[in-house]
């Protein structure tokens, strides 16, 4: 993992050479290059073939978002690992259907070097701050889209196919919906104990880590 050539995308050079400054003092990391817009991070990415980019979401010209798509669209294998703040909450669901590798607040410096580690062995990384608001935030994604599509429209072809029951399937939705243990065994009349043997065989079916990564699955297949 040594020498991980970086791409830094951030609109405030300030920040750009910040990081670029963290970055070079760790001697497994080397800054291939920086941008200062979603156009130009782009082009860069496909003239440097960096392993991991550095990306910033709110950026005139284009947004890391729209920046990310058009890079994964090239490159499905692209690593990107979003820098973020609290107000870029209605991104952050659009990034997740991406496939990006996380999402770490811009001010949290001392995390990045760990975080990048992390994504080069292959795990997907999520700030503690920003973890905490993902439930809330997919639950309202969740609710608008079952407005637009109407009832009867879940895929659950995924789930079919790993073997996931009617009940499992209730589980996995009150979980994107961000309720918590408790909030399920009241809603379907169970144990709290019961329904984490529940969340354990679905995530163990799904070849899943977590909760998070649970309803984030959820979330890009509905």
């Amino acid at each position: 993992m040594d020498n991980v050539r970086i791409l830094i995308v951030d609109d405030d050079e300030l920040v750009t050479m910040s990081l670029k400054m963290i970055l070079e003092a760790d001697p497994g990391f080397a800054v291939a290059g920086t941008a200062n817009s979603g156009k130009e991070g782009v082009k860069l990415y496909g003239s440097l073939q960096p392993d991991l980019v550095l990306m910033d979401i709110r950026m005139p010209d284009m947004n890391g978002v729209d920046a990310a798509q058009q890079i994964l669209d090239k490159d499905p294998q692209a690593r990107i690992l979003f820098l973020t703040t609290f107000s870029d909450e209605e991104y952050i669901i659009r990034a997740l259907q991406l496939g990006v590798k996380g999402y770490l607040l811009k001010q949290d410096y001392q995390s990045i070097p760990d975080s990048i580690r992390a994504v080069m062995r292959g795990q997907n990384v999520y700030g503690g701050q920003i973890v905490s608001k993902l439930p809330a935030m997919m639950a309202a994604s969740s609710n608008d889209k079952k407005a637009a599509a109407g009832p009867g429209s879940r895929d659950m072809s995924l789930y079919t196919k790993a073997g996931i029951t009617d009940k499992e399937f209730e589980v996995i939705q009150l979980v994107a919906d961000g309720l918590s243990n408790k909030e399920i065994a009241g809603k379907l009349f169970l144990s709290e104990g019961t329904v984490k043997n529940y969340i354990s065989v679905i995530l163990d079916k799904l070849s899943l880590r977590d909760r998070t990564q649970l309803a984030i699955q959820f979330l890009k297949q509905n």
